[in-house]
């Protein structure tokens, strides 16, 4: 082949790739050429032909050149005018359309903030995060449902799943289940921050606009998705966020009434207002969106300020650290377990420290029921799962979520690997003596776990997960000056605080190392590492049990 054959086939792949790169752009209606005919929106197979203020312009997260329906774009052979033409980047200056001001940004201290933390709020996150994973029904109407008892029995609580906006056809397949996205929870928990801020927040309305989910969910560093398909991936988890629908039978309790609600949306979205900038010729881009919505009846009896103070509804809240939410956004591909274990957690934590949380649980919890089953039959299964369970774990004491195994039905053995080198002394002499400890003694660190492995850990237990400090919940300035008047009450007791050099020495003193000391505290190694270094300061009751142990007046 001659050069000129040559720079014609390069030509003609340039042609072929341009034309393809064309025939997957989304397309755009110049509002000047625009007569308005109305002959393109019912050709539409994606319905991403939209009308805003008597103006035609295209969704470019809905509209895919009629790919997979038609050889060729529908709303091109219908337009009489052939208005619609591909998207093209904006060139030159562009009118910037004017916006309502959306409601003010949370997170004000860069760590946390309140968030409406209900059982109905809990459920619904338990939803999105675990999808099919959870016991769906059909109920009597032909709909799926999910519901679960409680208060011991006495009360239940049940979702449909439907379109925002509809008023009737709620999901009768587990289609609909499946279609759920994971991230949808972080809009959920952002909208349940949002509601703590209001007064009467199922009778009022907040703005959130794409700026401020961006910033939350981390998006401003995903520099590998486009803007339009940003605030397409938004529009889509607001929308199944907003398509959960909630039942509750709840019984009185004390002063406060039973109730029932049936049927209700749990976030309604009143509006998703759609912001543009428009070219020279007349082209609109969408740039923006903004998503006006409101709690749902739920509120009224589990976020009421004012009946709360009466005693006849709930106001009850803990706090949404902002971490959760980005890290949720970066590792739900990779570690979908770890994500859910992590929601769980964000509302398990609440109930106190020493939660001993068992193993099976925590298993159903990041990969169902089911898998669990046929992990206990299958072995292979079973090796799979531990291996991506141990994983998990690892995952969620990166960032900061550190599990205290317990030492009697949670022994060394069986711990993860991650877990057992995380306790290596950090002292070249100390780990040169633990290295020459582990290498004869009969079991070393780094040998397979025992036979019967998984039945041990059917009864084994985690004491509770030591968290970040963004995760602890806010305190009020009036509840401040309540702990401050009721310390200033209390007379305390003259105690000296215990330093991390005296524990270190008096350790020393009885020729212990800290792995042995932390089977006698029931501590883990890196917690009294920790400690003696001063990284750590000892709670009170936790400097009695070292002095206790270490023989310490």
């Amino acid at each position: 082949m001659n050069k000129q054959d040559s720079s014609r086939g390069d030509l003609s792949q340039t042609s072929q790739r341009l034309e393809w790169e064309k025939s997957l752009m989304p397309y755009t209606i110049p509002n000047n050429s625009c007569v308005g005919c109305d002959n393109c929106r019912p050709q539409c197979p994606t319905g991403a032909i939209r009308i805003e203020d008597n103006e035609y312009w295209i969704d470019p997260g809905l509209c895919n050149n009629c790919e997979g329906y038609y050889s060729e774009p529908q709303c091109v052979i219908a337009c009489p005018t052939n208005s619609p033409i591909p998207w093209q980047s904006k060139k030159g200056r562009c009118k910037i359309e004017p916006r309502d001001a959306s409601s003010l940004d949370l997170f004000s201290n860069g760590k946390n903030n309140p968030f409406a933390s209900a059982i109905a709020i809990w459920e619904a996150c338990n939803v999105l995060a675990q999808r099919t994973s959870l016991h769906w029904e059909t109920d009597e109407e032909g709909y799926i449902s999910y519901s679960r008892q409680i208060n011991q029995g006495r009360g239940a609580i049940a979702f449909h799943i439907q379109d925002p906006f509809k008023v009737n056809d709620k999901a009768i397949d587990l289609a609909a289940i499946e279609g759920l996205d994971i991230r949808a929870a972080c809009i959920h928990l952002i909208f349940a921050a949002y509601a703590t801020a209001l007064e009467q927040p199922w009778e009022q309305e907040f703005a959130i606009d794409e700026r401020q989910i961006e910033k939350y969910l981390g998006m401003e560093k995903r520099k590998d998705l486009s803007k339009a398909a940003k605030l397409a991936l938004m529009k889509n988890l607001v929308q199944q966020a907003c398509s959960l629908l909630i039942s509750i039978d709840w019984p009185q309790q004390g002063r406060i009434n039973g109730f029932s609600i049936t049927g209700s949306r749990l976030w309604h979205l009143v509006d998703i207002q759609h912001h543009f900038q428009e070219d020279n010729l007349g082209c609109k881009y969408l740039i923006g969106l903004t998503f006006k919505v409101k709690a749902g009846l739920w509120a009224q009896y589990f976020l009421n300020k004012q009946a709360c103070k009466q005693r006849t509804a709930f106001y009850q809240y803990g706090s949404l650290p902002k971490t959760l939410l980005t890290t949720v956004m970066s590792i739900w591909q990779q570690h979908e377990g770890a994500v859910r274990l992590m929601l769980w957690l964000l509302f398990k934590t609440k109930m106190g420290k020493e939660q001993r949380i068992t193993i099976p649980t925590l298993l159903r919890i990041a990969y169902g029921e089911e898998k669990v089953a046929l992990a206990s039959r299958q072995r292979e299964e079973r090796k799979r799962l531990l291996r991506t369970f141990e994983s998990d774990l690892e995952i969620l004491n990166h960032y900061g979520m550190k599990p205290l195994f317990d030492p009697v039905t949670y022994p060394p053995e069986i711990q993860p690997l991650w877990a057992k080198l995380v306790d290596l002394p950090e002292d070249p002499d100390e780990a040169l003596e633990f290295w020459t400890n582990d290498g004869g003694a009969e079991t070393r660190l780094t040998d397979t776990g025992p036979r019967g492995k998984w039945n041990l850990l059917m009864n084994a237990r985690i004491l509770a997960f030591e968290l970040p400090p963004e995760w602890e919940q806010q305190i009020s300035e009036s509840e401040k000056k309540k702990t401050r008047t009721a310390k200033a009450k209390r007379k305390p007791k003259a105690t000296n605080e215990l330093l991390g050099e005296q524990i270190l020495q008096a350790r020393k003193n009885l020729n212990l190392s800290q792995r042995e000391l932390a089977k006698l505290t029931g501590k883990s190694q890196s917690w009294i590492r920790d400690i003696e270094n001063g990284r750590l300061k000892a709670k009170l009751e936790d400097q009695v049990l070292l002095r206790k142990v270490l023989n310490m007046t």
